[in-house]
């Protein structure tokens, strides 16, 4: 009878804990529904089984509705990504909607990581991000951007083996030769795997970081 009387009170006891208003949100909203189970679809299970196999650390998220058009639904944490000889970091990430933290894994070995061997001789260690979800209207309109929905994460720099840091403030035009031509291959790869990649030859909202969304391949590239 104890054990019984334990179980009918877990919902309770978990509907009690309060969800957790994510980093980097620009408008802070309370969400207007319990969080949900996450990633219990077909397709959901596929993308998660997908992440595995390639090799990335990642943890689902809950579901999170925030109204006015802002959710979390079917993200995931991500803290490891796997190279082709080691595993590295990201830095600032919140939650990501799983096809978008797929391709992620895909870019980061493929195109940034043998970028970095090719041009440096040395491998990533950590990707430095801006964040991901965050609750906000794209610039200078009405329309939800697809960080809202946790479908877009924006990159700023890379940090190789070797110690060096490049970014895209102070790399994307200043930097050496070398850089720069790291910076445009990570860039070009970009655009072969996301819907928008939008970077410093866009506009100047975007002069310290790499704009990654989620969406048919090469849809907008700047």
């Amino acid at each position: 009878m104890a054990g019984r009387f334990a179980l009918a009170l877990l919902p309770l006891s978990l509907a009690a804990c309060g969800p957790l208003v994510p980093e980097g949100s620009s408008t802070v909203r309370a969400p207007v529904s319990a969080p949900r189970p996450a990633a219990v679809s077909s397709d959901a299970r596929q993308c998660l089984a997908a992440l595995g196999a390639a090799g990335a650390g990642f943890s689902p998220v809950s579901d999170r509705y925030y109204g006015a058009g802002c959710s979390t639904v079917g993200t995931v944490s991500l803290s490891e990504l796997q190279g082709d000889e080691a595993r590295f970091t990201l830095a600032n990430l919140g939650p990501v909607a799983c096809p978008l933290a797929e391709t992620a894994a895909a870019w980061a070995r493929f195109g940034v990581d043998r970028a970095a061997r090719q041009v440096f001789g040395s491998g990533l260690v950590r990707i430095e991000t801006m964040g991901s979800y965050s609750c906000r209207d794209v610039a200078g309109s009405s329309r939800r951007s697809a960080h809202a929905t946790a479908r877009a994460i924006d990159v700023s720099a890379f940090i190789l083996a070797d110690g060096r840091r490049v970014s895209i403030l102070g790399d994307w035009s200043d930097g050496s030769r070398q850089e720069r031509e790291f910076l445009r291959l990570v860039h070009q790869s970009a655009c072969r795997r996301f819907g928008t990649v939008l970077g410093p030859d866009y506009n100047a909202a975007h002069k310290d970081h790499l704009h990654l969304e989620a969406g048919a391949p090469a849809s907008f590239c700047r």
